[in-house]
């Protein structure tokens, strides 16, 4: 499993801020007692400060302390239910998770994933990339609206089988002239190999290559799911334009290019 630490700037940037607004609060509370005590060393004898305003500004301090208390309980709590998902996760472990999002894990030779269109397109192209950036593998796929299953052998473009580990996936899209380019929500699949969290989220391992957040599941399946994956058969097949590597055509005259895809993991 991904070393949660190296992902987890990530995922928690600016979620700190409840320590931060602590921080704050504790720093204006310091602020308001320096002032407080100030005025009052210094008020004039003779024109002491008046009861009402006085009554006012204590009233002021005591707010900013219940917003500090406030502040912590929920800190406390917070731990409390990430704890818990935490426990709850630990039963994945084992099973086949699909996840939301484009990097998906290679295991023994296998990967599957999901992509959904949200209308019928031109021509859809899925192209797969290792970690580096590189293009291992392209394949027209089924273009009609709607969602299809996407299996792949782990093997590039030349039939050389490449090692398991994390690739990103994406679709591109062809649409007609003055049409709006289409949007694509892809899904992974992974066996659930491990479990971590850190003060702000709870995390699952997908192989042992690739970590996503709880809250990015989608379905949860039997363990012997990915199992039956057969890296034949891709969703490409019986759409008429083939599989195995293909690439789209030229592009026939008023086609736009499109290559828009909705990206859960940045």
């Amino acid at each position: 499993m991904t070393d949660i630490s190296g992902i987890t700037g990530y995922y928690t940037n600016g979620t700190n801020s409840t320590n931060s607004s602590s921080q704050q609060l504790s720093a204006d509370m310091n602020t308001f007692l320096t002032l407080l005590t100030t005025q009052l060393k210094y008020q004039d004898p003779m024109d002491p400060m008046d009861t009402a305003e006085f009554t006012n500004q204590l009233v002021q301090y005591s707010a900013v302390e219940q917003s500090i208390q406030t502040n912590e309980k929920l800190d406390t709590l917070l731990s409390l239910n990430i704890a818990n998902l935490g426990a709850q996760a630990v039963s994945y472990i084992g099973k086949t998770a699909q996840v939301l999002g484009d990097v998906m894990p290679l295991e023994n030779g296998k990967a599957k994933a999901t992509y959904t269109l949200d209308k019928d397109v031109l021509s859809a192209t899925i192209t797969i990339k290792d970690m580096n950036g590189n293009i291992v593998y392209t394949e027209s796929v089924d273009k009609t609206a709607g969602t299809h299953e996407f299996t792949w052998d782990g093997k590039d473009k030349d039939g050389n089988q490449l090692e398991d580990g994390a690739y990103q996936i994406s679709v591109s899209t062809t649409v007609a002239s003055g049409e709006s380019s289409a949007q694509v929500t892809t899904t992974v699949f992974g066996r659930v190999t491990g479990v971590a969290s850190d003060a702000n989220n709870v995390y699952v391992g997908l192989g042992d290559a690739v970590t996503a957040q709880l809250g990015d599941i989608v379905t949860i399946r039997n363990d012997d799911y990915f199992d039956k994956v057969d890296g034949g058969d891709n969703s490409g097949e019986g759409d008429g334009e083939g599989s195995g590597g293909e690439t789209p055509d030229g592009g026939e005259e008023g086609e736009t290019p499109s290559t828009e895809t909705k990206s859960y993991f940045g």
